[in-house]
C-alpha cells in the first residue's frame, strides 16, 4: 500500500480526510490490496491520538501473527509512512514553537531601552530558546583593542561578566572576521579556529563543550557576537543554527536601537542641562540687574563710598576696598590688610584689561571708570569660591563706585581741570600765561614755585598702557603731574636730583612690569616756563640711552653729559649748551661780564688761576672771584672730571656757534 501525502497541508486536515473516506489528494493501494481497511484505519487512529512509536510496531507484530505476507508488507509500509508523517508533524510543531518563541523574544527585546538590560534579556532568551546550558554576549572595545563579556546567563563561575579577552583568538575572532554562524560540537578539541589560552581557560572553568556563535549585525555593521553553549558534546541541527542566526539578527537590531536611544537620551539630557543653565543664567541676570539698579539708586540718593563698600562686602561675602587712581584707599569693609604695592599692581592690571582680573594672591580687581576716565579700582578678597555671578556683581559695584566718584570729582573740581591737562599746557610749544598756569596748579595742590624735576618713562607697545596707569598713580602720590607724549609717560615731580628721581621710578616699575621700562630725568626746573626745555632734555637723554643699549635703565641728562648730544637721533646743541653753561652765559649777557672767557682760560691752563690771570691780563684775585661766581651759578661739583668735560665741550660749541653767527656776550669776535 502506497500513500502519496500532499506536501504543505496540515496533518490534522489530511488525517481527518483520510479517516472520513472522502478523497483528498491521492491515496491508493497497490495491486493485491489488503483484505480490509481496518489496518489502515488503525494507523490513522494512532496518528490522530499521537501514539508512541512502540504502538505502531505492535500493529506490525500482530499482522505477522495472524495475517498473510501481503498484509504484513502493507502494514509495514503503513507503519513507515505513519512514523514519517508523525516525524514531519513534530518538526513542524517544533518550528512553529520556535517561531512563536522568536516572536515572544522580539516582543520582550523591544521593551528595554538601556543596553545592559537588553543584553541580559537577550542571553536569557537565547539559552531558553536553544535549550542550552549557557549563553553570553561579547562586544569589542575599540579604544582598548579587545573584547569584553557584557552579559551572560547560566554561567557558574565569576569569570564571565566583565571579563576582557583578546580579539585575535577564539571562535569570536572567526565570526567577527567573517560575519556568519560558526559552531563546534567540542570547543577545546576543535582546531578549525585559533585558540587563545585565556579564552580556553574560561571554557574549561565553565565546563563548556559545544559552542555556537553568531554575529550581531545591523545592516552591514557587525558590533558583537552572541554565544550559546552546552556542557556536553552537541551537534547543532540546521534548524537550531537558523534559529540562532535569526535571534542574532534580532538582537543586533535591538542593540542598535538601544545605542541610538542612549545617544539620543544623552543629547536630550545635555539639552536639558543647557536649558536649565540658560534659565539659571537669565534668573541670575535678572537678580544682578535688580542689584545694579538698587546700588545706583543708593549712590544717586547720597550713599557714600563707605556705605557702598559695606553693601558690596555683604553681597560678595568678601573683604572690599575701593582705591583711587593713585592707589590711595577711599573706602574699605571686611578687614582687608593694606598692601600698597599689590594694590598698585591690581590698579594697573585692571585698568589695562578693563574687566575683572584675578591677582596671584587670590584677590580680584575691577577697574572703576566714568566713561573713558579712569577713577580707581575695586579690590575684593573672597571668603569662599568666587563664582561667575560674583564677577558680574563685582563689575556692578565698580560701576556704582564710578558714579559716586564722578559725582565727588565734579563737586571738588568744577572747572574740570586735570593734572594731565595742566602738564600738557606746561609742555606746549606755545607758552601759556605763567600766572594762569600757577593758579591752576595750586587748585590741584601743586606748587610750581618749588623745585621740580622731569621724569620720562618709555616702554615697548605691550607695556605702554600699564606704564600710563602707573605714571598717573605715581605722580598723584608724589604730589606731581603726569601726562602722555608720543607714547611716553611724562611726570613732573618735586625734587632737585633728576637722576635719583628716575632711578626711584624705575625701581617701582621693575616690580610691576616686564620687560622693564627705560627712564630718564632732567632738571631741576627753575620755573614754570622752563618745564618744556627740561622735558626735551629728558627725551634726548632717552634717545641716547637707546643708541648705547641702555634700555631698561635709568639716567639723567646731566649724568649722560655730552653723550646725549653725540648719540641722539636729533642732536640739540643749543639745548646742551643751555643745560651745561646756560646760567653762566645768561649772567655774562645780563651783566657784560667775562665768566665764559675766564672758564676757557682756566681749563686751557690746566686749572691754574694764576696762569689764567696772566692769560686774561687780570689779577689772580679777579680770576678767583669769577670762579666763585661760576660755582654759584653751576652748582657744587662743576670741577669734577665728568662735568668739567661737559663744560669744556659746551664752551667750545658756544664759541664755534658765535664764530659763525657773530660775537656774543662774554666772547671775543
Amino acid at each position: 500500500m502506497n500513500f502519496d501525502v500532499p506536501a504543505g497541508e496540515a496533518w490534522g486536515r489530511c488525517v481527518l480526510t483520510m479517516y472520513s473516506g472522502k478523497p483528498h489528494g491521492t491515496m491508493h493501494v497497490s495491486a493485491g490490496g489488503m483484505g480490509n481497511m481496518s489496518d489502515e484505519l488503525t494507523v490513522l487512529e494512532l496518528l490522530v491520538t499521537e501514539a508512541a512509536p512502540g504502538q505502531f510496531e505492535s500493529l506490525v507484530t500482530e499482522a505477522r501473527r495472524s495475517g498473510s505476507g501481503a498484509r504484513v508488507a502493507n502494514v509495514e509500509r503503513a507503519k513507515q509512512l505513519g512514523l514519517e508523517i508523525r516525524s514531519l508533524l513534530e518538526r513542524r510543531q517544533q518550528r512553529e514553537a520556535s517561531l512563536a518563541a522568536l516572536v515572544d523574544a522580539a516582543r520582550d527585546l523591544a521593551v528595554p531601552d538601556d543596553l545592559d538590560t537588553l543584553l541580559v534579556l537577550a542571553t536569557r532568551r537565547t539559552r531558553l530558546l536553544l535549550n542550552a546550558d549557557m549563553a553570553y554576549v561579547s562586544l569589542p572595545d575599540e579604544s582598548r583593542g579587545d573584547v569584553v563579556i557584557r552579559a551572560a546567563d547560566g554561567h557558574t563561575s565569576t569569570l564571565s561578566v566583565g571579563l576582557r579577552l583578546p580579539r585575535t583568538g577564539g571562535m569570536g575572532s572567526t565570526v567577527l572576521a567573517d560575519p556568519s554562524p560558526f559552531w563546534s560540537p567540542d570547543y577545546l578539541a576543535d582546531e578549525r579556529f585559533p585558540h587563545d589560552e585565556l579564552i580556553d581557560e574560561v571554557v574549561r572553568t565553565e565546563g563548556l563543550r559545544a559552542v555556537m556563535a553568531v554575529p550581531l549585525t545591523f545592516g552591514t555593521e557587525t558590533f558583537g557576537v552572541l554565544y550559546a553553549a552546552d556542557r556536553s558534546v552537541r551537534h547543532f541541527k540546521v534548524d537550531e543554527i537558523s534559529l540562532m542566526s535569526a535571534l542574532g539578527g534580532l538582537v543586533g537590531v535591538t542593540i542598535d536601537r538601544a545605542v541610538r536611544f542612549g545617544k539620543a537620551a544623552e543629547e536630550t539630557a545635555g539639552f536639558r542641562r543647557s536649558i536649565a543653565a540658560a534659565e539659571a543664567g537669565l534668573a541670575g541676570l535678572g537678580e544682578v540687574n535688580a542689584i545694579h539698579r538698587r546700588l545706583i539708586d543708593d549712590v544717586l540718593g547720597g550713599s557714600d563710598l563707605s556705605g557702598l563698600a559695606d553693601k558690596a562686602s555683604a553681597l560678595l561675602d568678601s573683604a572690599v576696598r575701593i582705591t583711587a587712581a593713585d592707589g590711595g584707599i577711599l573706602a574699605a569693609s571686611g578687614g582687608m590688610p593694606e598692601e600698597r604695592e599689590s594694590a598698585l599692581s591690581a590698579t594697573v592690571d585692571a585698568h589695562v584689561a578693563r574687566e575683572t582680573v584675578q591677582l596671584p594672591d587670590g584677590r580680584w580687581a575691577a577697574p572703576v571708570f566714568a566713561g573713558e576716565e579712569y577713577l580707581g579700582t575695586l579690590l575684593v578678597r573672597p571668603n569662599d569660591v568666587f563664582t561667575d555671578r560674583d564677577r558680574q556683581l563685582l563689575l556692578v559695584v565698580a560701576q556704582a563706585a564710578g558714579v559716586r566718584l564722578l559725582l565727588d570729582s565734579k563737586a571738588v573740581v568744577a572747572d574740570s581741570d586735570t593734572r594731565s591737562d595742566l602738564l600738557d599746557d606746561l609742555l606746549a610749544s606755545t607758552p601759556r600765561p605763567l600766572r594762569q598756569l600757577k593758579r591752576r596748579a595750586r587748585r590741584l595742590g601743586v606748587d610750581l614755585d618749588v623745585a621740580h624735576v622731569i621724569v620720562v618713562v618709555r616702554g615697548d607697545g605691550s607695556s605702554r598702557g600699564k606704564g600710563v596707569v602707573w605714571a598717573a598713580s605715581y605722580a598723584h602720590r608724589m604730589g606731581g603731574l603726569s601726562t602722555t607724549k608720543d607714547g611716553d609717560s611724562v611726570l613732573l615731580l618735586r625734587g632737585t636730583d633728576a637722576g635719583a628721581a628716575a632711578r626711584a621710578a624705575l625701581s617701582q616699575l621693575k616690580s610691576l612690569l616686564a620687560p622693564p621700562m627705560t627712564v630718564s630725568g632732567a632738571g631741576p626746573v627753575s620755573d614754570a616756563g622752563s618745564v618744556r626745555h627740561r622735558f626735551l632734555e629728558a627725551v634726548r637723554c632717552l634717545d641716547a640711552m637707546a643708541v648705547i643699549g641702555a634700555t631698561g635703565r635709568a639716567a639723567s641728562a646731566s649724568e649722560l653729559g655730552f653723550l646725549g648730544v653725540l648719540l641722539s637721533d636729533s642732536p640739540d646743541v643749543d639745548g646742551f649748551i643751555g643745560t651745561t653753561i646756560g646760567p653762566v652765559i645768561d649772567y655774562d649777557r645780563q651783566r657784560s661780564t667775562e665768566l665764559c672767557r675766564t672758564l676757557e682760560a682756566y681749563f686751557e691752563t690746566g686749572g691754574s688761576p694764576t696762569h689764567s690771570a696772566q692769560r686774561l691780563h687780570v689779577h689772580a684775585n679777579t680770576v678767583a672771584r669769577r670762579l666763585d661766581r661760576v660755582g654759584e651759578l653751576l652748582g657744587p661739583g662743576w670741577q669734577s672730571p665728568g662735568r668739567a668735560l661737559d663744560i669744556q665741550l659746551a664752551l667750545r660749541l658756544s664759541r664755534l656757534r658765535h664764530h659763525f653767527e657773530g660775537s656774543g656776550p662774554g666772547h671775543d669776535t
